[in-house]
């Protein structure tokens, strides 16, 4: 079944060294204040995290417009808590195949997956779509066409942030 939906793939960068320098329980307590801000954002928002990838998590919203938000607050309360990692995060949105009910699948999943691999700490970036959701207090800096690892095109893209 095709849907429209929007999504977010958040990320915790620089956590495999993380946990190599500080050990596995100190990168767990860091993994519980992730998850937490992270279910609560979900909450603020009308948000759904859709799963739990280790350090990250993907989002998915029926709204693009509270995806960017939520995903933009997210990486706040993450600064707001002191974290010693930072957020980066990809955003796209568009049809998508509903699989079994409950997952999601094709490009605009992988896109959004993408753009969080190749966000730099404190990234968030989004297909030009998504940026044009966004309120109108937040910062858009085009970044222009971007080759994606297993996407024939390149995707215009921009970087977010909070005003």
């Amino acid at each position: 079944m095709r849907v429209e939906r929007y999504f977010a793939f958040a990320d915790l960068s620089g956590f495999t060294q993380f946990t190599d320098a500080h050990g596995d329980e100190t990168s767990v307590d860091v993994l519980i204040a992730f998850r937490e801000a992270t279910r609560r954002i979900a909450t603020d928002f009308g948000v759904r995290i859709a799963k739990w990838l280790g350090d990250g998590c993907m989002l998915v919203s029926v709204e693009a417009r509270q995806l960017v938000a939520a995903t933009l607050e997210l990486d706040r309360l993450l600064e707001q808590r002191s974290l010693p990692l930072t957020l980066h995060a990809g955003l796209a949105g568009g049809q998508v195949i509903l699989l079994e009910g409950d997952d999601y699948t094709g490009t605009t999943v992988n896109l959004a997956s993408r753009l969080c691999d190749a966000a730099a700490p404190r990234g968030i970036l989004a297909t030009t779509e998504m940026a044009a959701s966004a309120a109108a207090d937040v910062r858009r800096q085009p970044i222009g066409p971007m080759s994606i690892q297993g996407l024939q095109k390149a995707v215009e893209v921009v970087r977010l942030s909070r005003a």
